[in-house]
């Protein structure tokens, strides 16, 4: 059986995309005209309906992960974007066609060799991703979703809340657990204020004051500011889970914080890569270090069953014209907001 053929519609042959065509500036970024992917045998093809952004999309023009071996090795020019809310327009040979009209998001993190291998493969940094008005990914990767939520929200949920949902999974947090998430008011760590949350942890947020009442109203129990001193606020041995996406100077604050058998879980570091760690802080107090990048099998279709369920909800910042990348790029990094940015590429029909 043949692709069935994207849609019809002025310049569906081409289409538009933001192109990142090397690590550098923002002069890196270019939106130009890219012919349409046709899908492959177990492929389908999306048309994208929104994106989101993340920290990734810009540390990865920047060339930030090349000192930790993540995506030393990205191959540009590149269609960036992880986060994908698209409709499914067209399938690979052999597809499913009852699939065609889906309206679906896709599991950015996917493992290629299974679930017993910790390789990955990143939608938007390790294959084209949903900067684009159209997008190829495989079939098996497409999850859809029966919601209420616009195309938007959707499009905040991939990175930020498998992200954070493989954290809370992979950690045990559970009821009753006390929980310190830095960074509460970003995407990753909004996300984890709901997942801990729903779980039944106590959650206490860092974030910016004025964000306070905002990531309260998604869960946190208590929150402090940044620029305090969180062991003299909160106290040490305080918290059985650190959830830190931040890390820089911070961080030995963190381990003084978790209680004796506590755990410290990361998978980013937005503060800074490089850490100061006192070891007997480490072992003498029988913490657990978690690292997570590779999301564990039940994490998507978790995040799938919980907006379905209405158990957390969407925290879209702002939206912005795909066209206008730089710019959301630009503000993004001001961290003035609560939840994500998305971008929404132009309608091919019209």
């Amino acid at each position: 059986m043949a692709a069935s053929s994207p849609p019809a519609a002025p310049g569906a042959d081409t289409m538009t995309a933001a192109v990142t065509t090397g690590t550098g500036g923002y002069d890196r970024l270019v939106v130009r005209k890219l012919p349409v992917p046709v899908p492959r045998e177990g492929e389908v093809l999306l048309r994208v309906l929104a994106a989101g952004m993340n920290n990734t999309e810009i540390n990865t023009r920047l060339g930030w992960y090349s000192a930790g071996g993540w995506n030393a090795a990205t191959s540009f020019p590149l269609i960036q974007g992880a986060d994908c809310c698209g409709r499914i327009v067209a399938v690979g040979p052999g597809g499913d066609e009852s699939a065609l009209g889906s309206r679906v998001i896709v599991r950015a993190c996917m493992r290629p060799h299974g679930f017993g291998s910790p390789e990955t493969v990143w939608l938007g940094t390790d294959l084209d991703g949903a900067f684009a008005q159209f997008v190829t990914v495989p079939a098996h990767e497409v999850f859809a979703v029966e919601c209420d939520w616009s195309d938007a929200e959707l499009a905040t949920v991939p990175c930020s809340y498998g992200t954070a949902e493989n954290m809370v999974h992979r950690a045990g947090i559970g009821e009753g657990s006390r929980v310190l998430v830095t960074g509460a008011s970003g995407g990753v760590g909004s996300a984890v204020v709901q997942l801990a949350r729903r779980r039944g942890a106590l959650v206490t947020g860092i974030a910016g004051t004025a964000k306070h009442d905002r990531v309260r109203a998604l869960g946190a129990h208590e929150m402090i500011g940044r620029d305090v001193d969180p062991v003299a606020v909160l106290g040490a041995n305080s918290f059985d889970f650190v959830v830190d996406n931040v890390a820089g100077p911070r961080f030995p604050a963190m381990l003084q914080l978790l209680r004796r058998g506590g755990t410290y879980v990361s998978s980013g570091a937005i503060g800074g890569p490089i850490v100061e760690l006192d070891m007997r802080a480490f072992y003498l107090k029988d913490l657990t270090v978690v690292g997570c990048t590779a999301w564990d099998e039940p994490v998507f279709p978790n995040v799938v069953s919980y907006i379905e369920r209405g158990e957390i909800r969407p925290v879209l910042a702002k939206t912005f014209p795909l066209e206008q990348i730089v710019s959301a790029q630009q503000e993004f990094l001001e961290k003035s907001q609560v939840g994500n940015f998305v971008l929404l590429p132009p309608d091919p029909s019209s």
